[in-house]
């Protein structure tokens, strides 16, 4: 087999550091902290970032001039998702969920603060919930919304909060940050999500996040159905599918608990130091 050769493009090795140490981070980052983090200058790093962040690879929070990934690398990941047949991996989890739970089951992701249907896998149940790919819903009032929102980096959620309005769309709605804020809490320590009559009367949905191969949510599954039918006693019950079935997408995708716990000692923890560069 052909080796292919190695090319070593100073600026851009810099920069793509840059987007994988930002990448890592649970919460906005400053340039003295990557500098220091990368061995790099500080004007080469400011540098870098200001043209990350012209070409929208990156963002800076005008409020503390702190920098997290913007929305090109999220667009081109979904690219090249697509191509992997993310979509195709989803079908047969959902599928095999709607046989365990007799529910209507779904896959969406988090795009500008609304939910973005991707795939369904419908109920045979005569009173069952229709088809949503394509459609766009709110995160804050929907289980695939707060299963995602729920394991984001804390300063990304605080973001949410501010720049969104909590619209009500019924009287069980969550219309209160504090009170949303509270609920993402509850959402972590169970591992699920609910949309108990929030977003629509009589519809309650359950929810639970997927993770990619670096442990980063980046999707949500979840089954809805009449109110009637999930809830009370049987949400719980209904709860364990769900998550079991997020945990099979998560690993098809290359999702190891283990293995990112491990990395993530190895890189807060290095053997050596960067030198200044």
């Amino acid at each position: 087999m052909k080796q292919i050769p190695y090319y070593s493009v100073r600026a851009l090795d810099r920069a793509l550091s840059i987007l994988n140490a930002l990448a890592e981070q649970d919460s906005e980052v400053g340039v003295t902290q990557l500098s220091e983090g990368l061995g790099m200058h500080k004007s080469t790093v400011h540098r870098l970032l200001a043209v990350l962040e012209r070409n929208q690879y990156v963002e800076k929070n005008p409020a503390d001039s702190k920098y997290h990934l913007g929305w090109k690398p999220f667009e081109l990941g979904m690219r090249a998702v697509s191509r992997l047949d993310f979509c195709d991996l989803a079908r047969p989890c959902l599928e095999r969920l709607v046989k365990e739970t007799g529910e209507t089951a779904h896959l969406g992701i988090l795009r500008q603060g609304d939910i973005i249907s991707l795939v369904n896998a419908e109920s045979q149940r005569t009173l069952s919930t229709p088809s949503t790919v394509g459609r766009r819903t709110p995160a804050h009032c929907t289980s695939l919304g707060k299963a995602i929102l729920a394991f984001l980096p804390r300063p990304q959620i605080t973001e949410f909060l501010r720049t969104h309005s909590l619209k009500p769309y019924t009287r069980h709605t969550i219309t209160q940050a504090s009170r949303l804020k509270a609920e993402l809490g509850a959402i972590r320590k169970r591992g699920y999500a609910l949309d108990n009559e929030e977003f629509e009367e009589g519809l309650l949905c359950i929810g639970a996040p997927v993770r990619n191969h670096a442990g980063k949510v980046m999707a949500a599954i979840s089954i809805a159905g009449p109110a009637f039918r999930l809830g009370g006693e049987a949400t719980a019950a209904l709860a364990r599918p769900v998550v079991e079935a997020a945990g099979r997408l998560s690993a098809a995708l290359g999702y190891r608990k283990e293995d990112v716990r491990r990395r993530l000692v190895r890189e807060r923890f290095p053997s050596g130091r960067n030198q200044k560069q």
